[in-house]
């Protein structure tokens, strides 16, 4: 069992060899015991004890920067180096030829003498870790050969320390402590926790990283190292016997070298001897001397590590076998490297075609394999676009916020030409809601753009890791496809324009769902009604105030009785209105009709207006259209006619005006009105409309609107939004049926033929799958990797 046991351990060595060598780094976790300790806690002077040889730097400061994987190999007594006599490294102070190291980075190259060993870890060491005492992660590999040695696996790791010295960084305590965490924290390292006995036993950092990652003991061995140099009367035999701080692999205590012994190059074999005879005749150790002291450290060290590798070893081999088959499977992403003839490449070609335009239709259809979950994409996104982005684009237009009164009255007058109007003219509202259906073009192309946006991205996220391994023809493909997808642009937003101009080609005023004139009218009558009816509310609630404020002498004074508004009876407006509600409402709708004469024609004409007439004519009483004359002629109560001598036209005595010459004609006097004639140089009368007023307009002021123009403008208003919100929900239906029907199935459909037809070109095969060097390197590694990983197993496969 013995001998298993010792090839065992020649068993990790070999694995720790293979993996270091290909890999770099101990992705098996081999089992090995792990040297931690404090800063001159004795760390390195037990691993020379162990070894029998004076081979590590020393000095002040962090000396140990670099991980030290030291591998201890037992053999044979009469067992030589090779030529030995001509070997041109070989030192002629080497004391035993048996006996001899070798250095990772230096593998053709083996050093007799230990003091060219310590010179080259120092080298070594400075050449990756620098001058400056920071410490490295990277290890350094060294093997000893001796005939004195048992069969080890020792890490040497950096010295804790606390304070920064010279210009180390200041942080080197936390890099230390996280370089040593990453060790011992394998579960197959041994932790060989240094700590001094010169020092309280609770203030070990060694036993208290140690405890964080093996809270229960079960893989921590104790080393005390400074027996001898402990206070007279005080000793450390509780602490070796376990009862301080109990640790299953127990306590071993160790005497060092001292200083003086160092410097006066005291043989190792002297300092051994001397540290055995200290337990054996000291009073307090000589119970347990045959358990302290170097040589029941290495045997106990070599114990536990054989042990601890026969544990661990099946673990290892089914780690191994993970390992090789995720190794595996990475390479075969990687494909094949080999392409032998035109009909394997050929195939590989259209194989490769044929998964991109498939990925490229599920990603659109949403039965893609790799859906992600963090944020839309594909088909998901062309949805959101047609909803979201392109639904609330159109609802967020306002028909008639670019029409200004100005804008519609000018549109009415123009559509007139010279002839006055009895109804507001069907033209003006041609003319005005063709633009605002205009105003849903732009909304409709930007959806346009946006899903071939999104079609052009789903086509660049197409690509596999097989695919990748082909740049030249990855971009080939994509760019077949984007030439695909611009080609059909052209199609959509054409046809999508077209959208727009059929619905601007006929204004289709018999729609079910249009609102129409006597609808509108009704609409834009009770807005106002409503309006005039807060604003009487407001007039009497101000008057009431103000008759209050008056009575109670607010603020000590009285309120002068000529700011007292007119109560609205007192004034005769409300009573006078009532006159016109004789007359039947005949030819209305019943919209209008429900409301009553009276109230409409309160609505229209039985408020004082605050808008200016166009001419003035003093003595002149209201004369105010009632809705009849407003729209339907002459049925209403008659106009005072004006005063006779008005330089204007003057309406006859025998007949009432119409409803064109009440609005339309300049001659119209309407009470409280300020005048806006003025007497020329010459003395004569200009009337805004034919000289001022054609100035006004070109200068970019807006004369107020009459009642009738008011009344015209809301309505054209309503109409004009009734019509649009149709045009708006029949672009919204069209627009995404459009776009999905010429741009996305169609390229869903064509794709694969494209794709063959463009690439599948014998003449292109080889520059098609030209191969990235990055793959290469990839595969190689990969290669290499599985390799390394199938002799490890072959090397455990000798023992198991």
């Amino acid at each position: 069992m013995a001998a298993l046991g010792e090839d065992l351990l020649g068993i990790v060595n070999k694995l720790q060899d293979l993996v270091f060598n290909t890999i770099g780094s101990d992705s098996l976790d081999l089992p090995q015991i792990v040297v931690v300790g404090s800063q001159s806690s004795g760390k390195s002077s037990v691993l020379e004890n162990i070894v029998g040889r004076d081979f590590l730097p020393r000095g002040s400061g962090i000396v140990t920067r670099r991980p030290l994987i030291l591998q201890l190999i037992n053999v044979p007594e009469d067992e030589s180096l090779p030529n030995t006599t001509h070997d041109p490294y070989r030192s002629p102070n080497a004391a035993r030829r048996s006996e001899w190291a070798e250095f990772h980075h230096i593998s053709n190259r083996r050093f007799t003498d230990f003091a060219d060993v310590k010179r080259e870890i120092e080298n070594e060491t400075a050449r990756v870790a620098g001058t400056n005492k920071g410490i490295h992660r990277q290890p350094i590999n060294l093997k000893i050969y001796s005939p004195h040695v048992l069969n080890l696996t020792l890490v040497d790791l950096p010295g804790l320390t606390k304070v920064p010295i010279g210009d180390q960084p200041t942080d080197i305590e936390k890099q230390t402590r996280n370089l040593i965490s990453e060790y011992i924290a394998k579960p197959n390292s041994i932790i060989l926790a240094v700590s001094p006995a010169n020092v309280d036993i609770v203030n070990s950092e060694a036993l208290k990283l140690a405890r964080h990652v093996d809270p229960l003991g079960r893989r921590t061995i104790g080393v005390l190292t400074k027996v001898d140099l402990m206070d007279h009367g005080t000793n450390a035999l509780d602490i070796l016997s376990g009862r301080v701080y109990p640790l299953k692999l127990g306590f071993i205590g160790a005497v060092n070298r001292s200083q003086q012994d160092i410097q006066g190059n005291k043989p190792m074999d002297e300092a051994l001897q001397a540290e055995a005879e200290f337990f054996r005749h000291h009073p307090a150790y000589r119970n347990i001397a045959d358990r302290c002291g170097t040589q029941f450290l290495a045997k106990t060290l070599n114990t536990t590590l054989l042990a601890h590798i026969r544990e661990r070893l099946p673990d290892i081999k089914a780690r191994l076998n993970t390992l090789m088959g995720q190794t595996q499977q990475e390479l075969a992403s990687y494909g094949d490297m080999h392409f032998s003839g035109k009909e394997h490449r050929g195939s590989l070609i259209l194989q490769l075609m044929t998964r991109f335009a498939t990925s490229f239709m599920t990603s659109i259809d949403g039965t893609s394999t790799e859906i992600s979950t963090k944020e839309l994409c594909g088909g998901a996104r062309i949805y959101y676009i047609f909803n979201s982005v392109f639904g609330s684009s159109l609802e967020t237009i306002d028909p008639t916020s670019n029409l200004s009164a100005l804008d519609i009255r000018t549109a009415i007058r123009n559509s007139t030409g010279p002839r006055p109007s009895l109804f507001v003219p069907e033209m003006a509202f041609d003319l005005l809601v063709k633009p605002q259906i205009k105003l849903l073009e732009i909304p409709s192309q930007r959806c346009v753009e946006l899903v071939y946006e999104e079609l052009i991205k789903i086509c660049h996220t197409c690509g596999s890791t097989e695919l990748s391994r082909f740049p030249r023809l990855q971009a080939k493909l994509i760019e077949v496809v984007s030439d695909l997808l611009r080609e059909r642009l052209g199609p959509a937003s054409q046809y999508v324009e077209s959208l727009i101009a059929i619905q601007r080609a006929y204004i289709n005023t018999n729609h079910p769902n249009f609102l129409g004139a006597a609808a509108a009218m009704g609409q834009v009558v009770t807005t106002r009604q409503e309006k005039e009816r807060k604003r009487l509310i407001q007039e009497e609630r101000e008057r009431r105030e103000k008759r209050r404020l008056k009575e109670m002498g607010a603020n000590g004074t009285e309120t002068p009785e000529d700011d007292e508004p007119t109560p609205l009876v007192e004034r005769g407006e409300v009573s006078g209105l009532r006159k016109h509600q004789s007359k039947p409402l005949r030819s209305m709708s019943p919209s209008v009709r429900e409301n009553g004469a009276g109230g409409i024609a309160a609505s229209l004409n039985g408020t004082r207006s605050s808008s200016p007439s166009r001419f003035n004519n003093p003595g002149v009483g209201i004369a105010r259209d009632s809705f009849l004359n407003y729209f339907f002629g002459k049925d209403g109560v008659p106009h005072q006619q004006p005063a006779p001598g008005v330089g204007a036209r003057h309406v006859s005595q025998n007949s009432e005006p119409s409803i064109s010459q009440s609005i339309r004609h300049p001659d119209e006097k309407l009470p409280h009105r300020p005048s806006v004639i003025r007497d020329d140089e010459d003395g004569g009368k200009a009337s805004r409309l034919g000289g001022d007023g054609a100035t006004q307009f070109a200068t970019g002021g807006e004369p107020a609107l009459t009642d009738r123009e008011a009344m015209e403008t809301d309505l054209i208003r309503a109409l004009i939004s009734s019509y649009f919100n149709i045009v708006r929900e029949s672009i919204a239906d069209q627009v995404p049926k459009a776009v999905m029907h010429l741009l996305v199935n169609h390229c869903k459909d064509v794709v694969q033929n494209r794709l063959v037809s463009e690439l599948y070109k014998e003449s292109l095969f080889e520059e098609l799958l030209y191969e990235d060097d990055g793959v290469k390197q990839e595969r190689e590694k990969c290669e290499g990797l599985l390799q390394t990983y199938r002799e490890a197993a072959k090397i455990i496969g000798e023992v198991l």
